[in-house]
C-alpha cells in the first residue's frame, strides 16, 4: 500500500505542505530539502493521488515533449533524461517528432486535435522565436536551443559559440591549419549551425587562419552519410583538410569512416572533434574527441522552469534564459587517449 503524504512529511522531518511543494516541483523549496524530501518518498514508495489532484488544480500532470528526430542518439538520450526527470515530479511526458516541419511545430502550439497537456518542452528547428511565442502565448512552455525569445519565454541552451570556438582552438593547438567545417545548415532557422560556425570562424582568425568558404561544408541532415558525404567532397576539392570540426557527433563518425575507406588515417592525417557526446563516440575506433553539453542538467533545468511556469498564478513567473556548461572531452580522433 502506497504510504501518505503525511507519512513522508515525518520520514523527512518537514511539512506536509513542503512535500507537496517538491511534489508539484515548486522553486520555493531548497536543494537539500528537496533531495531530503525525495528521499523520503523514494523509502516509503510515495505515489500522489494524480486525479485527485489534477481535479482540485485543472490540470492534468502531462506535459509535452517536441523534439526533431527521435532516431537521433542526441535527442533519444536527452528524450530519456527528460522522462526521467518529469518521473520524479509525478508527471507523464507525451513525445511528438516534428522533423523540424513547421506546421508540425504550429499544431503541437495550438493544440490542434485537443490538449491535454499542461505545458511543453520544444526544439524547434522550423518556426521564428516571435511566432513561437505568439503561436503558444496560452501554453507554458521552455524552448530547447538556440532560438532567442526576447525575454518572452524559457530557454535552455548551450553557448554553441564558445563551445565550437574551444573545439577549433583544441584543433589549432596541435598545429593543424587546415581545418575544415562540416555541418552548415541554412534550411534551417533554428540557429544552431549558424552559431558553431561563427565559433569556428572567430577561432581561425584569431590564429591568423582565414576561413576557406571551400573547407565549409554544407549538409541536409545530421547524420552519418551526409558526414561521409560531406568528407568525400572535401578529399576530391584538391587541397585535403588535416583536421575537421563536425557541428554533431554522427557527421564526425561518418566523415572518419569516410577517411578509413580513403586510407586518411585518424589522428595522424587528419584530426577530427564533433559535439554532443553520443554513446557511439565512446566506442568508436579511434574514440572521438567531442563537445560534451550538460545533457543531465538541460533536462533537469528544463523541468524546472516548466514547473515553475505550471504552478504560478496566470503564467506570470519571468522568462529565464539559460545557460547550460559543456566540456571538450580529448580522446582518440586528436590523438587523445583512448579511454571511453
Amino acid at each position: 500500500m502506497s504510504s501518505s503524504l503525511k507519512e513522508v512529511a515525518a520520514r523527512a522531518g518537514v511539512s506536509a505542505r513542503t512535500v507537496s511543494n517538491v511534489v508539484n516541483g515548486s522553486a520555493r523549496v531548497s536543494e537539500q530539502t528537496r533531495q531530503r524530501v525525495q528521499e523520503a518518498i523514494d523509502e516509503l514508495g510515495y505515489r500522489p493521488n494524480l486525479a485527485a489532484r489534477s481535479l482540485r488544480a485543472g490540470r492534468t500532470g502531462i506535459i509535452g515533449l517536441a523534439i526533431p528526430e527521435l532516431h537521433s542518439p542526441y535527442f533519444g538520450e536527452l528524450a530519456g533524461l527528460l522522462v526521467d526527470e518529469a518521473r520524479r515530479r509525478s508527471w507523464t511526458v507525451i513525445i511528438d517528432q516534428t522533423h523540424g516541419d513547421a506546421e508540425a511545430e504550429r499544431r503541437l502550439l495550438t493544440g490542434d486535435g485537443g490538449r491535454v497537456m499542461d505545458g511543453l518542452i520544444i526544439s524547434p528547428w522550423a518556426l521564428e522565436a516571435q511566432e513561437l511565442v505568439t503561436t503558444g502565448r496560452s501554453l507554458p512552455m521552455v524552448l530547447l536551443g538556440e532560438r532567442s525569445p526576447q525575454g518572452m519565454a524559457d530557454r535552455v541552451a548551450v553557448d554553441n559559440i564558445a563551445a565550437a570556438d574551444e573545439a577549433t582552438t583544441h584543433l589549432l593547438a596541435l598545429g593543424r591549419r587546415r581545418i575544415a567545417a562540416i555541418g552548415l545548415q541554412p534550411h534551417l532557422q533554428n540557429g544552431t549551425a549558424e552559431q558553431r560556425a561563427e565559433g569556428y570562424r572567430r577561432a581561425l582568425r584569431r590564429a591568423g587562419v582565414p576561413p576557406r568558404p571551400e573547407w565549409e561544408q554544407t549538409v541536409d541532415s545530421l547524420h552519418r552519410r551526409e558526414g561521409a558525404r560531406a568528407m568525400a567532397a572535401l578529399l576530391d576539392g584538391g587541397a585535403a583538410p588535416d583536421a575537421v570540426f563536425a557541428f554533431t557527433d554522427e557527421l564526425a563518425l561518418g566523415a572518419m569512416h569516410l577517411a578509413h575507406t580513403r586510407g586518411v588515417r585518424v589522428p595522424e592525417d587528419l584530426a577530427v572533434v564533433g559535439f554532443d557526446d553520443i554513446e557511439d563516440g565512446r566506442f568508436s575506433h579511434p574514440t572521438l574527441t567531442t563537445v560534451s553539453p550538460d545533457k543531465r542538467q538541460i533536462a533537469a533545468r528544463a523541468l524546472q522552469c516548466l514547473a515553475d511556469r505550471i504552478y504560478s498564478p496566470d503564467n506570470e513567473v519571468p522568462a529565464s534564459d539559460l545557460t547550460i556548461p559543456h566540456q571538450l572531452l580529448v580522446r582518440g580522433s586528436t590523438s587523445g587517449p583512448q579511454n571511453p
